[in-house]
């Protein structure tokens, strides 16, 4: 019986994922202006059923768990609300789309820049290329922080993932990001219970966020490399 794809968040140490999960690496990037554009494939790590991941930063063996969470004594602590997104979430009203915003979730991936800021954005993107620009935007926000709705609705519009990981990296800042998790896939804390399930959220790896699991951006301050 095929194992249902899903993350399993042990205590003080990696995320065990299960289910044949595809683990990729995804470049950020940038225009002329240092903002960054687009997401860019960098490679497929060899498909398993399952594996662990690291989520201490320290292992020798990134993006892959090699124990040192252990050597290391990591504390591993889960900080991150369990509220559902859109209880928490600010609303940003514009012309033709509204835009959700949870600041808690922020990795610092600065997609968001493009078109002059995307809150600005959305309040004069009126015609069908602007409308279209806004969604493409909030989309290529890794951790879900930006979300764009129907007018006046909770009706989200979210790009399309398949069920996926991909490990991401930023040269414009000289750092290796977070955990990207695509496609709704069930996290499970170590205290037994499950966060929301989401179309896109990203996941800690530098060992160093204030919201664990969730990155805080904290890697981008820390200047953390996955070849270190």
């Amino acid at each position: 019986m095929k194992q249902e794809a899903r993350i399993l968040i042990t205590k003080d140490g990696p995320y065990l994922v299960s289910g044949n999960v595809p683990l990729a690496k995804e470049i950020s990037i940038r225009d002329k202006r240092n903002v960054p554009t687009i997401w860019k494939l960098g490679g497929r790590f060899p498909d398993q059923e399952s594996y662990a991941l690291c989520r201490c930063g320290a292992s020798k063996n990134k993006p892959f768990c090699d124990g040192s969470h252990s050597d290391i004594e990591f504390d591993g602590t889960e900080t991150a609300s369990k509220q559902p997104y859109t209880e928490v979430a600010e609303r940003y009203e514009g012309a033709e789309l509204d835009l959700l915003d949870q600041p808690e979730l922020c990795a610092g991936a600065q997609f968001c820049h493009r078109a002059g800021g995307i809150w600005d954005f959305v309040e004069i993107a009126t015609d069908p290329k602007a409308i279209q620009l806004a969604i493409e935007i909030a989309g290529q926000c890794p951790s879900g922080r930006l979300v764009v709705c129907e007018k006046g609705t909770e009706s989200s519009i979210e790009p399309q993932f398949e069920k996926t990981i991909t490990v991401l990296e930023d040269p414009g800042r000289q750092c290796s990001g977070p955990l990207w998790v695509k496609g709704g896939i069930p996290i499970h804390s170590s205290d037994g219970t499950e966060y929301e399930v989401r179309n896109r959220v990203t996941l800690c790896r530098c060992g160093e966020s204030n919201n664990k699991p969730f990155c805080d951006g904290t890697h981008i301050d820390i200047g953390f490399k996955d070849s270190d």
